[in-house]
Order: C-alpha cells, then sequence, then structure tokens
C-alpha cells in the first residue's frame, strides 16, 4: 500500500463516520417532518432532539475533515469535483445551514407559528441535503467529473440516473439509520409506544431500502458498467456482506434486539461504502483520475497522516466520551428538552384559546 493508498483509506474512514453518524442526524430529520401535527408529534419531535441534540454539531465535523483531507492530499480531485459539481455542493451547504438554523432557533422561540416555521426548515433540509450528497456520489462514480477546473457539465453530470439513485438511496439509507437508533434510543427511556412506532418504521424502511438497492443494480449496469463489473467482481464480498448486515438488522429489530440492529444497520452502510471505494479503486475519479496522479507530494502526505495521528490521540477519545455520555443520557439534555416541550405546548394551547375567544 503506497502513502497516497493510506490517506484514501483514512478519506473513507471520515465518509463512513458521516454516513452513519451524519446520515442519522439526517433521517432523523426526515421523521420530524412525518411525525404529525404539533401535538401529535410532540413525543416523537422530543425524542429526536434528545437524542441528536448533544451530537448534531460533532458529526459534522467529519464533513469537514473529508473536506479538508480532500483538498490538501489530492487538490486536482478537490477542484474537479467542486467546479463541476458546485450546484449540488451548493444546495447541500445551504441545506446544512438551514438545518443547523431551524434546529436550533425552533428551540428558543416561543410563538408556536415560529416553532412550525423553524421545524419545517430543519425537517426539510435533512432529506434535500442527503439527496444531492448522494447525487454528488453518484457523480463520481458514474464517471462524469473529468480532469480539470468546470470541464464537466454542471447540470447532466449529477442529474442522471446515477445521480438520482445515490440521492434517493441516500435520503432512504438516512431515514433507516435514523429509525434503528431512535428505537434504541426509545426504548432505552422505556417509551414503549415511540419504541414501536419507530420500530414499525424502521422495518418498512428497511424494505424501502431494500427495494431500491436491488432496483439500483439495473441502474449501476447500465449508467455505471465500470463500477458494476467491479462490484461483481473486487468488491462483491463487501456487498454480500452489506446485504447480509441489512437483513440482521430487520431481524434484531423484529425480535427485539435493539442495540445490536444499531450495530448492524451502521455495518450495512459501512460495506456499502467499502464496497464503492474497493470498486472504484485505483480511480478518485472513476475512469479519469487515478489516486496516485491525484495525490500531492509525499511531504504533504506524510504531513497530513502524522497530524491526523496526532489529534486523533485527543478527538477520538473525546468522541467516545460524547457518545458514551448521549446514550447515558448525562449530558442534562433529555430534561431541558421535556421542559421545552411543556412550554411549546402550554403557548400552543394559549394560542388556541385566544383564537377561540376572538
Amino acid at each position: 500500500m503506497t502513502l497516497a493508498d493510506t490517506v484514501v483509506v483514512v478519506l473513507f474512514v471520515g465518509i463512513t463516520a458521516y454516513a452513519v453518524l451524519g446520515g442519522a442526524d439526517f433521517g432523523a430529520g426526515f421523521w420530524d417532518l412525518f411525525a404529525g401535527d404539533a401535538e401529535r408529534g410532540r413525543p416523537q419531535r422530543v425524542l429526536i432532539e434528545q437524542a441528536i441534540g448533544p451530537v448534531w454539531e460533532t458529526n459534522h465535523v467529519w464533513l469537514i475533515f473529508v473536506l479538508v483531507v480532500l483538498w490538501t492530499c489530492f487538490p486536482p480531485a478537490f477542484a474537479s469535483i467542486m467546479s463541476t459539481l458546485f450546484i449540488p455542493l451548493t444546495l447541500v451547504a445551504v441545506g446544512i445551514i438551514l438545518r443547523g438554523s431551524g434546529f436550533a432557533l425552533r428551540k428558543l422561540v416561543e410563538p408556536v407559528r415560529l416553532q412550525r416555521f423553524y421545524g419545517g426548515s430543519f425537517a426539510l433540509s435533512s432529506v434535500v441535503t442527503p439527496f444531492f450528497l448522494g447525487a454528488v456520489a453518484g457523480a463520481i462514480a458514474s464517471g462524469r467529473v473529468p480532469v480539470g477546473n468546470a470541464a464537466g457539465n454542471p447540470i447532466t453530470s449529477w442529474l442522471n440516473p446515477m445521480g438520482v439513485l445515490g440521492g434517493t438511496l441516500a435520503v432512504v439509507t438516512c431515514a433507516y439509520l435514523a429509525a434503528v437508533f431512535l428505537t434504541a434510543d426509545a426504548d432505552r427511556r422505556g417509551r414503549d409506544d415511540l419504541c414501536g412506532a419507530f420500530r414499525s418504521r424502521a422495518l418498512i424502511m428497511g424494505a424501502v431500502t431494500g427495494v431500491v438497492a436491488l432496483g439500483g443494480i439495473g441502474v449501476v449496469r447500465n449508467d455505471a458498467p465500470a463500477l458494476a463489473e467491479q462490484l461483481t467482481h473486487r468488491g462483491l464480498p463487501l456487498v454480500i456482506l452489506s446485504a447480509l448486515a441489512g437483513v440482521g438488522s430487520m431481524i434484531l429489530l423484529w425480535t427485539g434486539y435493539y442495540a445490536w440492529a444499531r450495530v448492524s444497520g451502521a455495518l450495512a452502510v459501512t460495506a456499502v461504502i467499502w464496497g464503492w471505494g474497493v470498486g472504484q479503486y485505483p480511480y478518485l475519479l472513476m475512469g479519469t483520475l487515478t489516486i496516485e496522479q491525484a495525490a500531492a507530494p509525499d511531504a504533504t502526505l506524510t504531513a497530513v497522516l502524522v497530524s491526523l495521528g496526532i489529534g486523533a490521540l485527543v478527538l477520538v477519545p473525546s468522541f467516545i466520551l460524547l457518545y458514551t455520555l448521549n446514550l447515558r443520557d448525562d449530558l442534562g439534555e433529555a430534561s431541558a428538552l421535556e421542559d421545552s416541550a411543556e412550554s411549546a405546548e402550554s403557548a400552543e394551547s394559549a394560542e388556541s384559546m385566544t383564537g377561540t375567544q376572538r
């Protein structure tokens, strides 16, 4: 394995972490959108905020990590991707901003109409953002990003069968991951009603994800034949692992092993990401730019790896501590959100009574 290959492995670790952790965050917003009206959907939305509130900003660190490593270590690939796919990437950036601001502000405003407005911004952005991230992945995987500054078509590079497949698969996978994670969170908190609701959604969305993945086989063969060939050969073990892990997570959900279902669901997504990487190897831009061609000088790659190794000594234990405390509900987020929910309910009742009097 060359130095550049090592950096690519590190890069895919970051992509995997963002797909699993950030993906679950996006999926939580998906379920926020379909939770129902303000009264019926409040318990679900409180659970969603309890689950992602302490970690939603942390999860986006992985996206920054991926962008910085790609920019520093593989500048030709970074320039080509950013200049050709600037439309979906701009929409991703706007979506992340609107999502974050909506999530934060809806807890700070008192009028119910504003809570609904910011909540809608959070939820809709949680669907739109992963779609365009998936479209970017589809564009790269299908070989529609040529080398050079704005060398590819800014529209057809991502608005095509592979782009649509990538976007759709990203949305349904995020929704499935979130439903699995929220089922486990509800079970841990003793909320049987919410556990059952999210368990049903996870099973349904798991089936939907499987249908989209199976239907996507034909799309990949027709629209990205080079990738399809490698996926059926070199990447086949990971494809099989992803399918087995996905089915396993459904069985674990059905039988009530919710914590293990989270592990199996995350493994299924991880296998998909690494299957893509193995299938595309040795290309960074499928069919046009190899890893070695795109790599920065060895001195730069070495400096980045050393810096990341030193940083990992501090950051990895910090991440583990944060996620552990969140899983134990030791961050004080739950009670604060429940108080917020009660305040919102009181405000809505007061507004309703005022409207009746008028």
